[in-house]
């Protein structure tokens, strides 16, 4: 295993940056999301040691899709080094637009990880708001794979993506997708309530 590498800067200086080039709802919740989704993640797979720098990762991973959307994982090394970004989160961050927007190889095992479920998180919290209950909670795997074979839901969220990152990390797809859902059953409370917290604080 590799030794804990760092951001280049604390969660506070992260979400301060974020900020700054993303303003809309679903873009926060998105990376805080996948922050959380990656933290899950890092704590599964043994490297607990670097959960906080997965978790930067998360957070930041599409920092540059706002305001530069046809620039994805092009602008983003302008924009973290900037704020004081390590090379090495820069790298992991610009890894998940891998043979789509550059060619930035994801190499480490939490790279992979993002590729993978960075898209099966968009395509997940498009299947919770169908719920009744609209609670992530509430969601079973059957219906995921039901859903995933349809590619006209949540057509943006690329299965070709999914199916090759789990590829990549030598997964079933199943695997993929249950570890997916119960990261984000993990997390959800606390991304709502950070998001609420910012709203009421604007």
């Amino acid at each position: 295993m590799e030794t804990a590498r760092t951001a280049g800067f604390d969660r506070e200086q992260a979400i301060a940056l974020l900020r700054k080039y993303n303003q809309d709802h679903f873009h926060l919740q998105h990376a805080l999301t996948v922050e959380g989704v990656l933290r899950w993640y890092a704590r599964q797979l043994g490297y607990g040691d670097e959960a906080d720098f997965w978790g930067l990762v998360g957070l930041l991973h599409d920092i540059d899709f706002e305001q530069y959307p046809e620039q994805h994982c092009i602008k983003a090394p302008e924009l973290l080094r900037a704020g004081g970004a390590s090379e090495a989160l820069i790298h992991a961050v610009c890894s998940h637009g891998y043979q789509l927007t550059v060619d930035v190889e994801p190499v480490h095992e939490m790279e992979r990880v993002l590729y993978a479920a960075d898209e099966l998180t968009g395509l997940i919290g498009a299947l919770v708001l169908m719920l009744p209950s609209r609670d992530v909670q509430d969601l079973q795997l059957k219906s995921l794979k039901k859903k995933f074979k349809d590619r006209k839901f949540a057509a943006g969220c690329s299965r070709d993506v999914i199916q090759k990152g789990a590829e990549m990390l030598g997964w079933e797809l199943e695997r993929l997708m249950q570890d997916t859902i119960s990261a984000m059953q993990s997390c959800d409370a606390a991304v709502k309530q950070e998001l609420q917290a910012w709203v009421s604080a604007e």
